[in-house]
């Protein structure tokens, strides 16, 4: 199977917080013959250890979750009326295609009330979430038969390569998954100088949960996170708004709204990045948070803690972006940090 074809399975793979079973199988499948030492946790979060000569444990971490809806409300036309699961910038909805995961997957599509009947000053407004009716095309009786209250719901896209990108649904977090399985495939051949725990997590979009149960049962000395960061290099964006650029390489995280980097960490991945002739640039993220916040504060000893993020346009929007060059320097950035955590003096300094 090629890279593409891995995350496009990945990217495709429903998970909305709290219904993560497709993406947690698919990923269990991925990894199982990587190492034979793989659990689920209490919460669901996939935990998979690669020994090293020490039983001091690195964590990394990448969610699985990806943001959707929950069916909230069914009418008597049979139109479905849902409640967000992770945030949305809700003036990308409209009219977009959406599975309802029933007692068999439904098509449906987003809807609002249309332009043309709309009074001149609410024109000018973007539609709310709470405006939005889904509608599957079928009869009211044939809607409750199939679905639910309480049934999980996915955008419905196909991951393409669009010039040097990956453009699709959910790469927030879903490229994060595919590189934690291509650095697990390299670091399995490799002589680690700690314990590794690859963590896929769940419910991160609605609080960092699956993130604090695991950092709390598995105790970290160190933690790096795996997710996006938003790169907002396009028409309108002054300097100091883009966080980061798309093909810039790997963002470094320094911090985020949940979370300061441990300094130590932060210097590790900066000098390993330069010495080993791999693209990066700073991320301070203003707000937002990620699941480097939980490794770092809710294990017993707390860890020392820093991030690799993905420069990622379009977040939390229906479809979004990132560049294959930012996706291979964070696989190599990664895998060089693992295997080099002794070689750092980890000391207060």
């Amino acid at each position: 199977m090629s890279q593409f074809e891995l995350l496009k399975k990945i990217s495709e793979c429903p998970g909305v917080p709290g219904f993560e079973q497709p993406i947690r199988a698919l990923v269990m499948n991925e990894i199982a013959d990587l190492t034979d030492q793989v659990r689920i946790d209490s919460m669901g979060s996939v935990v998979a250890t690669i020994p090293g000569a020490s039983s001091d444990i690195v964590m990394v971490t990448a969610h699985m979750d990806e943001i959707g809806f929950i069916v909230s409300h069914i009418d008597d036309k049979g139109f479905i009326r849902f409640h967000p699961l992770g945030g949305f910038d809700p003036k990308t909805l409209t009219s977009q295609r959406v599975v309802v995961h029933g007692r068999e997957d439904v098509l449906g599509v987003m809807g609002t009330k249309p332009i043309h009947i709309m009074a001149p000053e609410d024109r000018k407004k973007a539609p709310k979430i709470d405006e939005y009716f889904i509608d599957t095309g079928r009869s009211a009786s044939e809607v409750n038969e199939l679905i639910s209250v309480g049934d999980p719901i996915t955008r419905e896209r196909s991951l393409i390569e669009m010039g040097d990108c990956f453009n699709g649904k959910s790469l927030d977090n879903r490229i994060s998954v595919f590189i934690l399985i291509e650095a697990m495939r390299a670091l399995a051949k490799e002589k680690l100088p700690y314990t590794l725990k690859a963590v896929f997590t769940v419910q991160e979009e609605v609080g960092l949960r699956g993130a604090i149960n695991a950092a709390g049962h598995i105790n970290p000395r160190f933690g790096i996170n795996l997710d996006v960061t938003i790169a907002y290099d396009v028409p309108g964006a002054q300097p100091h708004e883009m966080v980061t650029k798309l093909g810039g390489g790997t963002a470094i995280k320094i911090l985020d709204g949940s979370v300061i980097s441990d300094y130590r960490m932060v210097r590790y991945l900066k000098d390993l990045a330069d010495q080993e002739k791999i693209s990066w640039q700073n991320e301070i993220l203003p707000a937002g948070g990620t699941d480097a916040a939980a490794i770092q504060k809710y294990g017993k000893d707390g860890a020392i803690t820093g991030g690799l993020s993905i420069p990622l346009r379009n977040m939390h929007q229906v479809i979004e972006t990132v560049h294959k060059e930012d996706v291979n320097a964070t696989v190599e950035l990664l895998v060089a940090a693992v295997k080099n955590l002794d070689q750092y003096n980890w000391e207060f300094r």
